[in-house]
């Protein structure tokens, strides 16, 4: 099979999107590839990018783990081993490699990481916000007043050296509060996996399980407007 040998010990039980192998009709039990026909099987495009991996739905993962999956998976579904297959498994090829590059590109980037699992359990992702937090909302529209001025300004004049030194100020100050936010995240990631560890089914678990979700939503949702405004900041100013 081209590279694809495989035994029972080597296995992963991924989720295939088929209970039956789509080319010999066989039963499927969660290989990669069909024990009768050894034909390679589509993956389900239900299967949650935590699971793709054997990781649970921790915040604080082993980065290592999660590559020497990744590589694994990769030789069993990459297209380059396929060039000579049937149009069928091309397709298949193609299409697991492409929703495990998604994959492992979310996972291994801890914010995204986190905008994702909060997606899984709470569609919080999309509830995040476009206005400025609360505790900001005076400091931006000054911001923006300050980036305004420049714009309109004389870039050699005294005036735009005095607004540059000014936006330059507000810049570090807003990337201090993005180090902030990101270390309460990280406090919370911490909390987050101990309640998956302790695996409680409680009122009370579950209540400190939402809470812990909102707090995340609340803080993704401010980093994120505050890293736009930074982004902007620096564009302007660049």
């Amino acid at each position: 099979m081209n590279g694809h040998t495989h035994n029972t010990d080597d296995r992963r039980e991924l989720q295939m999107a088929r209970s039956m192998c789509w080319h010999c009709q066989s039963e499927m039990a969660g290989e990669y590839f069909c024990d009768r026909c050894v034909k390679v099987q589509p993956v389900s495009k239900d299967l949650d990018y935590f699971t793709c991996f054997g990781l649970p739905r921790r915040l604080v993962i082993d980065t290592q783990v999660l590559e020497a999956k990744f590589y694994e998976l990769s030789r069993a579904f990459h297209p380059d081993f396929y060039q000579n297959k049937s149009d069928a498994e091309q397709s298949i090829s193609l299409g697991n490699s492409a929703m495990l590059n998604t994959a492992y590109r979310t996972l291994r980037d801890p914010i995204q990481r986190a905008e994702y699992l909060l997606d899984l359990e709470a569609g919080a992702v999309k509830d995040i916000r476009t206005s400025p937090p609360a505790d900001l909302f005076e400091e931006i529209l000054e911001l923006q007043e300050t980036l305004d001025e420049f714009r309109e300004s004389n870039r050699a004049s005294e005036q735009a050296s005095t607004l540059r030194a000014k936006l330059d100020a507000d810049r570090t100050n807003l990337e201090e509060r993005q180090r902030d936010m990101e270390a309460r995240l990280q406090q919370l990631f911490s909390r987050w996996d101990t309640l998956q560890d302790r695996g409680e089914a409680t009122e009370q678990a579950r209540t400190e399980r939402n809470h812990i979700l909102k707090d995340m939503r609340d803080i993704l949702s401010n980093r994120t407007y505050v890293k736009n405004i930074v982004n902007d900041l620096v564009a302007t100013i660049s």
